[in-house]
Protein backbone atom coordinates (compact mmCIF):
# COMPACT_ATOMS: atom_id res chain seq x y z
CA UNK A 1 0.00 0.00 0.00
CA UNK A 2 2.88 2.49 1.08
CA UNK A 3 4.46 1.75 -2.51
CA UNK A 4 1.13 2.06 -4.67
CA UNK A 5 0.60 5.59 -3.02
CA UNK A 6 3.90 6.24 -3.40
CA UNK A 7 3.76 5.76 -6.90
CA UNK A 8 0.60 7.63 -7.24
CA UNK A 9 2.12 10.82 -5.48
CA UNK A 10 5.39 10.52 -8.16
CA UNK A 11 2.82 10.39 -10.56
CA UNK A 12 0.95 13.83 -9.36
CA UNK A 13 4.41 15.14 -8.96
CA UNK A 14 5.30 14.48 -12.45
CA UNK A 15 2.03 15.77 -14.10
CA UNK A 16 2.01 18.76 -11.62
CA UNK A 17 3.84 20.84 -14.28
CA UNK A 18 1.54 20.03 -17.14
CA UNK A 19 -1.74 20.90 -14.79
CA UNK A 20 -0.38 24.09 -13.97
CA UNK A 21 0.39 24.98 -17.42
CA UNK A 22 -3.32 24.49 -18.34
CA UNK A 23 -5.18 26.19 -15.64
CA UNK A 24 -2.81 29.19 -16.25
CA UNK A 25 -4.13 29.54 -19.33
CA UNK A 26 -7.18 27.53 -19.74
CA UNK A 27 -9.12 27.64 -16.28
CA UNK A 28 -7.97 30.68 -15.09
CA UNK A 29 -9.09 33.05 -17.72
CA UNK A 30 -12.48 31.24 -17.83
CA UNK A 31 -12.91 31.69 -14.10
CA UNK A 32 -11.35 34.97 -14.58
CA UNK A 33 -13.62 35.87 -17.14
CA UNK A 34 -17.05 34.65 -15.05
CA UNK A 35 -16.01 36.79 -11.91
CA UNK A 36 -15.61 39.73 -13.89
CA UNK A 37 -18.85 39.34 -15.98
CA UNK A 38 -20.35 40.35 -12.17
CA UNK A 39 -18.24 43.75 -12.28
CA UNK A 40 -18.43 47.20 -13.79
CA UNK A 41 -15.11 48.09 -15.10
CA UNK A 42 -14.45 50.68 -17.85
CA UNK A 43 -13.50 54.48 -18.12
CA UNK A 44 -16.76 55.84 -15.97
CA UNK A 45 -15.38 53.72 -13.00
CA UNK A 46 -11.48 54.73 -14.13
CA UNK A 47 -10.86 50.74 -14.73
CA UNK A 48 -11.54 49.77 -11.33
CA UNK A 49 -14.04 47.21 -10.49
CA UNK A 50 -17.49 47.63 -9.05
CA UNK A 51 -19.39 44.79 -7.99
CA UNK A 52 -23.38 45.03 -9.82
CA UNK A 53 -24.17 41.10 -9.44
CA UNK A 54 -26.17 40.11 -12.52
CA UNK A 55 -26.33 43.89 -14.14
CA UNK A 56 -24.79 43.24 -16.69
CA UNK A 57 -26.67 40.04 -17.86
CA UNK A 58 -30.05 42.52 -17.50
CA UNK A 59 -28.31 45.03 -19.96
CA UNK A 60 -27.21 42.17 -21.82
CA UNK A 61 -31.50 40.65 -22.11
CA UNK A 62 -31.99 44.16 -23.19
CA UNK A 63 -29.42 45.08 -25.72
CA UNK A 64 -31.01 44.61 -29.51
CA UNK A 65 -27.49 45.11 -30.55
CA UNK A 66 -26.31 41.71 -29.00
CA UNK A 67 -29.43 40.04 -30.47
CA UNK A 68 -29.01 41.30 -34.01
CA UNK A 69 -25.01 39.77 -33.83
CA UNK A 70 -26.51 36.55 -32.71
CA UNK A 71 -28.67 36.30 -35.30
CA UNK A 72 -25.97 37.13 -37.79
CA UNK A 73 -23.49 34.45 -35.89
CA UNK A 74 -26.29 32.08 -36.22
CA UNK A 75 -26.89 32.61 -39.70
CA UNK A 76 -23.27 32.18 -40.71
CA UNK A 77 -22.29 29.10 -39.03
CA UNK A 78 -25.52 27.43 -39.95
CA UNK A 79 -24.85 28.47 -43.70
CA UNK A 80 -20.72 27.76 -43.56
CA UNK A 81 -20.83 24.55 -41.82
CA UNK A 82 -23.44 22.89 -44.41
CA UNK A 83 -22.05 24.29 -47.32
CA UNK A 84 -18.82 22.92 -46.18
CA UNK A 85 -20.42 19.50 -45.14
CA UNK A 86 -21.89 19.25 -48.87
CA UNK A 87 -19.00 20.21 -50.91
CA UNK A 88 -15.86 18.79 -48.19
CA UNK A 89 -18.31 15.30 -48.77
CA UNK A 90 -18.39 15.73 -52.73
CA UNK A 91 -14.78 16.14 -52.85
CA UNK A 92 -14.12 13.69 -50.23
CA UNK A 93 -16.16 11.07 -52.40
CA UNK A 94 -13.97 12.19 -55.63
CA UNK A 95 -10.85 12.22 -53.71
CA UNK A 96 -11.29 8.46 -52.62
CA UNK A 97 -10.84 7.40 -56.54
CA UNK A 98 -8.64 6.18 -57.91
CA UNK A 99 -7.39 8.48 -60.78
CA UNK A 100 -4.50 9.80 -62.48
CA UNK A 101 -2.95 12.68 -60.59
CA UNK A 102 -4.75 12.02 -57.34
CA UNK A 103 -1.94 12.94 -55.29
CA UNK A 104 -1.96 16.06 -56.62
CA UNK A 105 -5.46 17.12 -56.85
CA UNK A 106 -5.46 15.91 -52.49
CA UNK A 107 -2.64 18.27 -51.94
CA UNK A 108 -3.87 21.31 -53.74
CA UNK A 109 -7.23 20.82 -52.05
CA UNK A 110 -5.12 21.54 -48.94
CA UNK A 111 -3.89 25.01 -50.27
CA UNK A 112 -6.71 27.01 -48.95
CA UNK A 113 -6.74 25.76 -45.89
CA UNK A 114 -3.01 25.76 -45.17
CA UNK A 115 -2.87 29.45 -46.06
CA UNK A 116 -3.06 32.01 -42.95
CA UNK A 117 -6.37 33.26 -42.50
CA UNK A 118 -5.64 37.12 -42.82
CA UNK A 119 -3.86 37.11 -45.68
CA UNK A 120 -6.31 35.30 -47.17
CA UNK A 121 -9.23 37.38 -46.12
CA UNK A 122 -7.06 40.43 -47.67
CA UNK A 123 -7.16 38.44 -50.94
CA UNK A 124 -10.85 37.87 -50.77
CA UNK A 125 -11.22 41.31 -50.64
CA UNK A 126 -9.49 42.29 -53.40
CA UNK A 127 -11.03 39.69 -55.12
CA UNK A 128 -14.48 41.08 -54.34
CA UNK A 129 -13.65 44.63 -54.55
CA UNK A 130 -16.00 46.54 -56.75
CA UNK A 131 -13.23 48.40 -58.67
CA UNK A 132 -10.61 46.64 -59.00
CA UNK A 133 -11.90 43.41 -57.86
CA UNK A 134 -11.70 39.76 -60.27
CA UNK A 135 -15.23 38.74 -59.61
CA UNK A 136 -16.98 41.74 -61.17
CA UNK A 137 -14.26 41.71 -64.35
CA UNK A 138 -15.58 37.98 -64.16
CA UNK A 139 -18.94 38.02 -63.67
CA UNK A 140 -19.08 40.77 -66.52
CA UNK A 141 -16.97 39.18 -68.90
CA UNK A 142 -19.42 36.24 -68.82
CA UNK A 143 -22.20 38.83 -69.25
CA UNK A 144 -24.09 37.86 -65.56
CA UNK A 145 -23.47 41.50 -64.47
CA UNK A 146 -23.82 44.80 -66.38
CA UNK A 147 -22.15 47.30 -63.78
CA UNK A 148 -20.04 46.50 -60.99
CA UNK A 149 -21.15 45.51 -57.60
CA UNK A 150 -19.82 46.64 -54.30
CA UNK A 151 -19.93 43.22 -52.87
CA UNK A 152 -18.36 43.95 -49.84
CA UNK A 153 -20.00 47.57 -49.23
CA UNK A 154 -23.90 46.51 -48.97
CA UNK A 155 -25.39 44.75 -46.15
CA UNK A 156 -27.12 42.21 -48.94
CA UNK A 157 -23.86 41.04 -50.41
CA UNK A 158 -21.16 41.44 -47.63
CA UNK A 159 -22.41 38.28 -45.44
CA UNK A 160 -22.70 36.09 -48.30
CA UNK A 161 -19.28 37.15 -49.93
CA UNK A 162 -17.99 36.37 -46.16
CA UNK A 163 -19.23 33.14 -45.75
CA UNK A 164 -17.84 32.27 -49.40
CA UNK A 165 -14.39 33.28 -48.18
CA UNK A 166 -14.67 30.93 -45.24
CA UNK A 167 -16.18 27.96 -47.04
CA UNK A 168 -13.42 28.04 -49.77
CA UNK A 169 -10.69 27.99 -46.48
CA UNK A 170 -12.15 25.58 -44.73
CA UNK A 171 -14.14 23.17 -46.68
CA UNK A 172 -10.67 21.24 -47.49
CA UNK A 173 -10.82 20.31 -43.24
CA UNK A 174 -13.82 19.01 -43.66
CA UNK A 175 -13.06 17.07 -46.67
CA UNK A 176 -9.66 15.65 -45.17
CA UNK A 177 -11.58 14.26 -42.35
CA UNK A 178 -14.23 12.76 -44.65
CA UNK A 179 -11.66 11.28 -46.45
CA UNK A 180 -9.80 9.23 -43.72
CA UNK A 181 -13.23 8.01 -42.90
CA UNK A 182 -14.04 6.76 -46.27
CA UNK A 183 -10.59 4.99 -46.54
CA UNK A 184 -11.71 3.24 -43.22
CA UNK A 185 -14.28 1.74 -45.11
CA UNK A 186 -13.44 -1.70 -46.24
CA UNK A 187 -13.69 -2.06 -49.87
CA UNK A 188 -15.13 -5.56 -49.58
CA UNK A 189 -18.57 -4.06 -48.38
CA UNK A 190 -19.23 -2.55 -51.96
CA UNK A 191 -18.04 -5.27 -53.69
CA UNK A 192 -20.58 -7.66 -52.32
CA UNK A 193 -23.42 -4.78 -52.40
CA UNK A 194 -22.58 -4.40 -56.05
CA UNK A 195 -22.61 -8.35 -56.24
CA UNK A 196 -26.01 -8.02 -54.75
CA UNK A 197 -27.02 -5.63 -57.47
CA UNK A 198 -27.41 -2.44 -54.87
CA UNK A 199 -27.52 0.61 -56.64
CA UNK A 200 -25.14 3.34 -56.19
CA UNK A 201 -27.13 5.02 -54.15
CA UNK A 202 -28.29 2.39 -51.91
CA UNK A 203 -24.38 1.37 -51.01
CA UNK A 204 -23.98 5.35 -50.15
CA UNK A 205 -26.94 4.85 -48.06
CA UNK A 206 -26.52 2.12 -46.59
CA UNK A 207 -22.89 1.19 -46.31
CA UNK A 208 -21.30 4.93 -46.77
CA UNK A 209 -23.06 7.16 -44.76
CA UNK A 210 -23.80 4.90 -41.43
CA UNK A 211 -20.07 4.23 -41.33
CA UNK A 212 -18.72 7.82 -42.51
CA UNK A 213 -21.55 9.32 -39.26
CA UNK A 214 -18.62 9.54 -37.06
CA UNK A 215 -16.19 11.50 -39.30
CA UNK A 216 -19.09 13.69 -39.95
CA UNK A 217 -20.00 14.24 -36.31
CA UNK A 218 -16.70 15.06 -35.83
CA UNK A 219 -15.82 17.29 -38.28
CA UNK A 220 -19.42 19.52 -37.79
CA UNK A 221 -18.63 19.81 -34.12
CA UNK A 222 -15.10 21.36 -34.56
CA UNK A 223 -16.53 23.70 -37.21
CA UNK A 224 -19.67 24.89 -36.05
CA UNK A 225 -17.16 25.81 -32.90
CA UNK A 226 -14.95 27.26 -35.07
CA UNK A 227 -17.17 29.20 -36.63
CA UNK A 228 -19.08 30.31 -34.37
CA UNK A 229 -16.17 32.20 -32.81
CA UNK A 230 -15.29 33.40 -36.35
CA UNK A 231 -13.31 36.59 -36.38
CA UNK A 232 -10.09 37.06 -38.43
CA UNK A 233 -11.88 36.65 -41.83
CA UNK A 234 -14.22 38.83 -40.68
CA UNK A 235 -12.68 41.71 -39.17
CA UNK A 236 -10.11 41.57 -42.29
CA UNK A 237 -12.65 41.56 -45.40
CA UNK A 238 -14.97 43.71 -43.48
CA UNK A 239 -14.13 44.88 -40.01
CA UNK A 240 -18.13 43.70 -39.28
CA UNK A 241 -18.99 46.46 -41.63
CA UNK A 242 -21.99 47.48 -44.22
CA UNK A 243 -24.27 48.33 -41.69
CA UNK A 244 -23.59 45.38 -39.06
CA UNK A 245 -24.63 43.26 -41.71
CA UNK A 246 -21.55 40.85 -40.76
CA UNK A 247 -21.01 41.90 -37.44
CA UNK A 248 -20.73 38.64 -35.24
CA UNK A 249 -20.61 38.18 -31.65
CA UNK A 250 -16.68 37.66 -31.47
CA UNK A 251 -16.32 41.16 -33.28
CA UNK A 252 -18.94 43.24 -30.79
CA UNK A 253 -17.27 41.70 -27.82
CA UNK A 254 -13.87 42.50 -29.32
CA UNK A 255 -15.03 46.01 -29.40
CA UNK A 256 -17.19 46.28 -26.18
CA UNK A 257 -13.51 45.27 -25.10
CA UNK A 258 -10.61 46.48 -26.68
CA UNK A 259 -13.06 49.94 -28.39
CA UNK A 260 -14.63 51.42 -25.86
CA UNK A 261 -12.85 49.54 -22.74
CA UNK A 262 -15.82 48.00 -20.86
CA UNK A 263 -14.78 44.66 -19.18
CA UNK A 264 -17.67 43.93 -16.93
CA UNK A 265 -19.91 44.26 -20.03
CA UNK A 266 -17.51 42.33 -22.18
CA UNK A 267 -16.84 39.53 -20.20
CA UNK A 268 -20.89 39.04 -19.85
CA UNK A 269 -20.85 39.01 -23.57
CA UNK A 270 -18.10 36.51 -23.29
CA UNK A 271 -20.35 33.89 -21.26
CA UNK A 272 -23.47 34.30 -22.38
CA UNK A 273 -21.95 33.36 -26.44
CA UNK A 274 -19.93 30.49 -24.50
CA UNK A 275 -23.67 29.42 -23.23
CA UNK A 276 -24.74 29.83 -27.08
CA UNK A 277 -21.98 27.93 -28.50
CA UNK A 278 -22.61 24.83 -26.53
CA UNK A 279 -26.47 24.94 -27.45
CA UNK A 280 -25.69 25.51 -30.81
CA UNK A 281 -23.10 22.62 -30.90
CA UNK A 282 -26.03 20.12 -29.03
CA UNK A 283 -28.27 21.39 -31.58
CA UNK A 284 -25.95 20.22 -34.23
CA UNK A 285 -24.70 16.86 -32.48
CA UNK A 286 -27.76 15.64 -31.17
CA UNK A 287 -29.34 14.56 -34.33
CA UNK A 288 -26.47 13.53 -35.41
CA UNK A 289 -26.32 11.32 -32.69
CA UNK A 290 -29.60 9.76 -33.22
CA UNK A 291 -29.21 8.99 -36.27
CA UNK A 292 -26.34 6.88 -35.89
CA UNK A 293 -28.45 5.04 -33.17
CA UNK A 294 -30.81 4.38 -35.53
CA UNK A 295 -28.11 3.21 -38.62
CA UNK A 296 -26.82 0.83 -35.35
CA UNK A 297 -30.02 -0.60 -34.81
CA UNK A 298 -30.92 -1.58 -38.55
Amino acid sequence: MKTRASDQAFGALLISPAAAFVFCIAIYPILRVLWLSFFTQNLGTSLVPKFVGIDNYIRLANDGHFFATVRTTFFFTFVSVATELVGGLGFALLLNHEFRGRVVARAAMLVPWALPTAVLAWAWSWIFNDQFGVMNDLLRHLGILVRPIAWLGSGSTALFAVIFADVWKTAPFVMIILLAGLQNIPGELYEAAAIDGASVWKRFRFITLPLLLPSIMVALVFRAIQSFGIFDLIFVMTGGGSGGATETLAIYTYNTYLRYLDFGYGSAMIVASFALMLIFTALVYWPLARMRAQFANE
